[in-house]
């Protein structure tokens, strides 16, 4: 098991309900999670550079999270980026835009695919 003693995740989820589905997995297995909805909002606490991993899903109001990425990723916007990315989304993307995604991702899982203790495996490999 990785340590996740003091690791802090974001959760990027416009969906409450999966949020807090993730926020308690994680915290139960000693992540600190923190759940924000809106897209804008999210983007900023991400580049506050406070957290080590950042759960990232697509579809999100007022900025979606394929621009939150871009911008995470971008050194003249975000410098000194250090979180590990792993989108989550129930989106198949056409295999070009998924592939683009995953380039700058961390990590990229289908939520319908996935429970809540594999995301916490997920989220644990990727500590490492």
């Amino acid at each position: 098991m990785a340590d996740s003693k003091n690791k802090r995740i974001l959760i990027i989820e416009d969906e409450f309900l999966i949020g807090e589905l993730y926020a308690r997995a994680l915290e139960k297995e000693g992540y600190q999670a923190e759940l924000i909805i809106d897209g804008a909002e999210a983007l900023k606490k991400a580049q506050t550079n406070e957290y080590d991993i950042i759960l990232l899903d697509l579809m999100l109001p007022n900025l979606d999270g394929v621009e939150i990425l871009k911008t995470l990723r971008n050194p003249e916007l975000t410098p000194g980026f250090k979180a590990k990315v792993i989108i989550t989304t129930n989106i198949e993307e056409r295999k070009e835009i998924k592939k683009a995604i995953e380039k700058e991702a961390d990590g990229y899982v289908i939520k319908a695919d996935i429970t809540p203790s594999e995301l916490v495996s997920l989220v644990n490999s990727v500590n490492q």
